[in-house]
């Protein structure tokens, strides 16, 4: 009997093994996938002064209230690259008003790029780590803690006043652009609810001694 049970836990663990592999390769190209279609939005304070963190949130602000009405309409990533391209001198403009009105000189950065980021969670959505295309507004030293939302597809438009994100705004607009393997990937909902395989084989493993 216990040769019956050792053959039979090999071979679960076969199975294990090779579908656990099978699942990271197919998480692997959804994420790759999934991160060549979403610009991120970092806005990076100062430095990690309660006062260069409250800074960093009035600039965000202003930002937001002037390109919200250009993006949100956008239909592509490309659409959406352009028009920041296209409003950078805008913003930086709006970015070192908002610093002066509240008595500081800083300087401003701005750029989109490719940067690798951890793992991200924005409301209901989770961006796992990976290589992203981003929109970043660093202030000063740009040392500080930074705010970060996604730019496209459009999950920074947010009511501001709350600074929360809008739970049912952002699944309808990740699954606007992403595919059902992409939007699971990022659903933070999702994950809480799942019940993993490898409990499952525990179970199965714990009834053969009950």
């Amino acid at each position: 009997m216990k040769k019956v049970i050792a053959l039979v836990l090999s071979f679960i663990g076969i199975i294990v093994l090779f579908n656990g592999y099978n699942k990271n390769v197919q998480a692997e190209e959804t994420k790759e996938s999934m991160s060549s279609k979403i610009i991120r939005f970092h806005v990076l304070a100062n430095s990690d002064s309660e006062e260069d963190q409250a800074l960093k949130l009035k600039v965000r602000d202003q930002v937001l209230e002037y390109i919200a009405p250009k993006l949100k309409e956008s239909k592509s990533k490309e659409q959406s690259r352009n028009i920041l391209i296209s409003e950078e001198e805008n913003v930086r403009n709006i970015c070192l008003k908002a610093i002066r009105d509240n008595g500081y000189d800083y300087g401003v950065n701005i750029q989109l790029n490719k940067q690798n980021f951890p793992v991200k969670t924005y409301g209901n959505i989770v961006l796992p780590q990976g290589e992203y295309e981003a929109y970043r507004i660093l202030i000063g030293n740009g040392e500080g803690q930074n705010w970060w939302c996604v730019m496209f597809p459009p999950l920074c438009f947010v009511d501001i006043s709350k600074g929360e994100p809008a739970y049912d705004e952002n699944e309808k607009n990740m699954k606007e652009v992403l595919d059902d393997e992409e939007y699971n990937l990022v659903d933070g909902t999702k994950k809480e609810k799942d019940v993993t395989f490898g409990f499952k084989i525990v179970e199965i493993i714990k009834s053969f001694f009950s």
